[in-house]
């Protein structure tokens, strides 16, 4: 799975949609079920655009808005890592502390070693998107029939499957983070998919937080470049 290009085009496709004033995750459910239309569409979206939609669907409504709404802010794949390596060593900086190595941002690490960073930020995002709690059983099955729908390659539709049904398990992203620089670019994704001003949500960030042993002023300092 090319979790990168998907990644890729979910930051991409929502700064589109932020543009044109519409609701990526939205935007993305309008394929039609079959016919002549259906085809056309699926063949314009491309597969990396439709995974992405995919995706946008597990966000939920609520995060898929909250994406469209920071993305223009973040930019691609290669501004996050951008934006998570500046900020922790000004956070560094600041505190007057230094780490030798700090890891390397998602931009510039070989393309199997992004391609595996990029599959745990998609992770955490939708993990993030979760935390509330909103997606009840019969969404579900609303979603899983939705993605089963679109015709996506077997290894995607697995992932997302698995991603949709499991528990909500925050050690499990923090277990995915292999340095402080990928603890950072995880935070920062995840805090473009929540609302902060839900408890259950600032909890579930609160603990992220700390299970990847991110300072609290730099955490705070990771937020705020997405609100």
């Amino acid at each position: 799975m090319d979790a990168k290009t998907i990644l890729q085009n979910l930051l991409e496709t929502s700064q589109t949609a932020t543009k044109k004033g519409v609701d990526f995750a939205e935007q993305k459910l309008g394929v039609p079920e079959s016919g002549e239309q259906r085809d056309a569409m699926l063949d314009g979206l491309g597969k990396g655009a439709l995974a992405a939609g995919a995706v946008a669907m597990l966000l939920g409504t609520r995060g898929g808005r909250k994406l469209t709404e920071t993305a223009l802010k973040v930019g691609g794949v290669a501004a996050v890592g951008g934006i998570a390596y500046k900020t922790y060593q000004q956070w560094q900086q600041n505190q007057n502390v230094t780490i030798k190595d700090t890891g390397t941002p998602i931009d510039e690490l070989a393309v199997v070693e992004a391609n595996v960073r990029s599959e745990a930020i998609v992770k955490a995002m939708i993990s993030a998107a979760k935390s509330d709690g909103h997606v009840d059983g019969d969404e579900q099955n609303l979603i899983t029939l939705k993605i089963q729908s679109l015709g996506l390659e077997q290894d995607i539709t697995s992932f997302l499957m698995k991603e949709l049904n499991k528990p909500l398990d925050v050690a499990e992203v923090v277990a995915s983070a292999d340095s402080p620089e990928a603890a950072a670019e995880i935070y920062l994704a995840s805090a473009m998919v929540v609302d902060f001003e839900d408890p259950q949500e600032r909890e579930y960030m609160d603990s992220l937080a700390a299970g990847l042993e991110l300072d609290t002023a730099l955490a705070k300092e990771l937020e705020s470049t997405v609100v």
